[in-house]
């Protein structure tokens, strides 16, 4: 073997090594399994004994006891196997369902922690096939395919002593033939690992094209891309199956090869060993018990073609959710996180901010400085791109700065464990995320345990509880997926009402109200304005009449803020801020 092939071998097992330790975590059940697939190999093994005195003693002496004696033992054998097959395949099964469990768990755990840079890029349905397809495969591996391996070693190095035993001379001519037979396996090992790679990559594009589309599926209806997205996606799964295809003939032809070579050396070994009955140097029912240890030696060794085959294909899986857990959140706690301030004012503070969004040709952020009073209401205005919802996202740590510092309470808030600073932030976004739940949990997400009675009183405060209790089951009343069966207001109303109950000291609003009407957007107002004296609210918005009534408005202009002050001091100032009021007083939406 290769210094070559030596290390593809090593490279195919090591991307599996870092997932054996979940078979280990049910230590006693893999054990339990490898001493069913023992038993199994032993009673197996025990057959051809049986075999040649049924041919040596019953047929020879004409011995119809001595023929009855061994029969009874092939059945005993027989009743052995199957019992010890169905113990491991049991064990093997329900060990390989625990180990997905496990890393299913694990990985999804990991993903969910990772900072929001990385979603910038990644695809959901590329982390959705490592978590479903790509784990598949490692379990299989892991559990199934790891107890074929280990029984067919257990068949080839038991098979293999008994014929030396029974036949040393045919033993050592079947020995010499035994690296023919490994010769393909090394031969096509490099070219199934990549196939193997190609095929789940593929698969992962279908998937991520699947995912996004049937997430945006009133997008595709509305705009008759219906034809448009098949067609792609039959594209995608036909990459995905030529890639499968091609894996698959390459491991047809390895098996293929393993079966002629072992088979065949079979073959010539009995060729053999006929020539020594002929010659009377062994009995006709030693040269059967050689043939028959010699088969099943053959095909235990065959077979390892086929647990390669997995094994290759699962270390181009190993290899995907191996990269995705090495994966570091760029935004974490700190070895030794400070303490948060007890209790947290809401004092905000940006000194002389920079930031840039990856592969963005231009700052978001350009030497931003600002700082907002406990307890203070300030509104951020300004066009599309101008930096607002950026500022909100430095200050729930989604994004680190890349000059300067975000404080709160005049603490970096770098030095917080981030999971700490959250939970001091309400935070409600644009297009708020309703899950595939009641009403009433989509509202208590915002804090776990809350009573009925706090879920209705903040849905009061937002405006929407007469619409709940109008629903056919209330509060209980199921959401659609992305909140698809409620309307944006409705859905903008729950987020708030979500928000409300958490009761934080910071409320963060980006364009929180931009579906409501003017007299539901009034009364959710007046809600927000009652608790105002007690948390620090900072309100992006473009519709200039939802923050006329904010203590301090910043109006920002290519990432930089170039006007500060109240609504009637701005408008007569004539600069940007005139000119937005300007540009929405004159559309007859506004008036």
């Amino acid at each position: 073997m290769t210094r070559s092939s030596t290390s593809q071998r090593y490279e195919a097992l090591s991307a599996l090594r870092p997932f054996a330790r979940y078979a280990m975590r049910r230590s006693g059940r893999a054990a339990a399994a490898v001493a069913a697939l023992t038993v199994s190999a032993a009673a197996t093994l025990a057959v051809p004994f049986a075999l040649r005195d049924v041919i040596d003693v019953g047929f020879s002496r004409a011995d119809s006891s001595a023929i009855n004696i061994a029969f009874l033992g092939m059945f005993g054998a027989v009743c052995v196997i199957a019992l010890a097959a169905a113990g491991r395949y049991y064990l093997v099964t329900t060990l390989g369902e625990r180990i997905a469990a496990d890393l299913r768990s694990d990985l999804f755990a990991h993903v969910v922690r990772l900072d929001a840079a990385y979603f910038d890029q990644a695809k959901s349905g590329e982390i959705l096939s490592r978590l479903t397809a790509d784990i598949t495969q490692v379990k299989t591996v892991l559990s199934a395919t790891a107890s074929i391996a280990l029984r067919n070693l257990a068949m080839f190095v038991g098979a293999t002593g008994l014929s030396i035993a029974t036949n040393p001379r045919l033993a050592g001519v079947a020995l010499v033939a035994t690296p023919v037979v490994i010769a393909p396996l090394v031969g096509i090992r490099r070219a199934l690992r990549r196939r193997s790679r190609e095929a789940q990559d593929t698969l992962a594009v279908a998937s991520a094209l699947a995912v996004e589309h049937l997430g945006a599926i009133r997008a595709m209806q509305a705009f008759c891309a219906e034809r448009r997205i098949v067609e792609s996606f039959a594209h995608a799964v036909g990459r995905s199956c030529k890639a499968a295809s091609e894996l698959i003939g390459l491991q047809a032809l390895l098996n293929g090869l393993a079966v002629i070579v072992a088979l065949g050396g079979v073959v010539a070994v009995l060729r053999l060993g006929a020539q020594d009955v002929l010659s009377g140097a062994t009995t006709r029912g030693e040269l059967s018990q050689f043939v028959l240890l010699a088969l099943l030696g053959a095909t235990s060794l065959s077979q390892f073609s086929e647990v390669w085959n997995e094994i290759s294909a699962s270390a181009g899986a190993a290899g995907r959710i191996a990269e995705l857990l090495a994966e570091k959140a760029r935004i974490a706690a700190p070895a030794r996180p400070a303490d948060m301030p007890s209790p947290v004012r809401g004092e905000i503070r940006f000194d002389r901010v920079v930031f840039a969004y990856r592969d963005a040709g231009s700052r978001a952020l350009d030497d931003v400085s600002l700082k907002i009073a406990a307890g203070e209401t300030v509104a951020i205005v300004g066009a599309s791109g101008s930096g607002k919802s950026t500022i909100l996202q430095l200050l729930m740590r989604f994004y680190d700065p890349l000059a300067g510092a975000v404080r709160l309470d005049g603490v970096d808030i770098r030095t917080f464990d981030p999971a700490a600073l959250r939970a001091q932030i309400a935070f409600v976004p644009q297009d708020p995320v309703i899950f595939a739940a009641s009403v009433a949990d989509n509202i208590g997400y915002g804090r776990p345990g809350a009573s009925m009675a706090d879920i209705r009183a903040v849905a009061a405060d937002a405006a929407i509880d007469s619409f709940i209790m109008n629903l056919d089951r209330g509060y209980a009343t199921v959401c659609g997926e992305r909140g698809a069966t409620l309307s944006g207001g409705q859905r903008q109303r729950i987020a708030l009402a979500r928000a409300l109950l958490r009761d934080a000291p910071i409320l963060l609003l980006d364009e929180a109200t931009s579906a409501l009407d003017a007299e539901t957007e009034a009364e959710a107002q007046a809600s927000l304005a009652s608790g105002g004296s007690r948390r620090t609210t900072v309100v992006v918005a473009h519709r200039l009449a939802t923050i006329r009534s904010a203590d301090r408005i910043l109006v920002m202009d290519e990432g930089r803020i170039v006007e500060t002050g109240l609504h009637e001091n701005l408008l007569a100032a004539g600069g940007a801020y005139a000119r937005l009021a300007r540009q929405q007083y004159d559309m007859p939406s506004s008036l």
